[in-house]
């Protein structure tokens, strides 16, 4: 029998079924023998590639990091038009994926493509002038702000049931039965809300520092 013209089997091929299995049913979902059957293989003929779950979930979530735009990084980019539109675009990859999310709250790890969008956000942040210290700081709050919000939905969370609300006992959540309806217009909107606070905090606290590197330098 001629081989085929194409591998039954890539790494590539594997991530792509192993993730597609964990946005449809979850992290727990994930297993050599239920990956085996999606694919039409045998088991064993998995570990050719990867050699344990662990190193398969690691290139999955690395995956999910590959959809990340990093294009704003680029040489003299001011750091908060990049911060934001990187901010957006790592939401957008997180939102897209929700059930990697709390893989990914752990850290990069050794996924290269992990590593990469740290070293872009570190990158531009020393390059625009804030110490390295602050700049890895600001990296790790921003990594929390987005991964938080990408965790669970806030007005998902309010029941659609008006009778809960009890004014008795609720006197200003009156109106707290209609949040899920809007879901996606509060969690967009509180994400963009807090991702503008955040820069706009960073942006005096990045013109203190500075003024303090001028003094620092004037005194000497």
């Amino acid at each position: 029998m001629a081989r085929p013209r194409t591998p039954l089997l890539s790494r590539e091929r594997i991530i792509t079924a192993a993730l597609r299995l964990v946005d449809a049913e979850g992290l727990d979902a994930l297993s050599t023998r239920r990956l085996a059957t999606e694919l039409s293989v045998s088991g064993p003929s998995l570990y050719n590639h990867f050699g344990t779950k662990d190193e398969l979930l690691d290139a999955v979530v690395d995956s999910v990091m590959g959809e990340v735009d990093l294009s704003m990084f680029t040489p003299g980019a001011p750091w908060p038009e990049a911060l934001r539109a990187w901010a957006r675009s790592y939401r957008a990859a997180l939102a897209a994926h929700p059930n990697v999310v709390p893989v990914l709250a752990q850290g990069p790890g050794r996924r290269p493509n992990a590593l990469r969008l740290a070293d872009a956000v570190f990158g531009c942040l020393v390059e625009s002038g804030w110490p390295r210290g602050q700049a890895t700081r600001i990296g790790a709050l921003m990594r929390y702000f987005v991964t938080g919000s990408a965790l669970a939905s806030f007005a998902a969370g309010f029941p659609e049931d008006a009778g809960l609300y009890d004014a008795a006992d609720y006197p200003h959540l009156g109106e707290a039965h209609r949040l899920a309806e809007h879901r996606g217009a509060i969690d967009e909107g509180a994400f963009e809300t807090g991702l503008e606070a955040l820069l706009d905090g960073l942006a005096l606290r990045f013109e203190r520092t500075a003024e303090g590197a001028r003094r620092a330098g004037g005194d000497r």
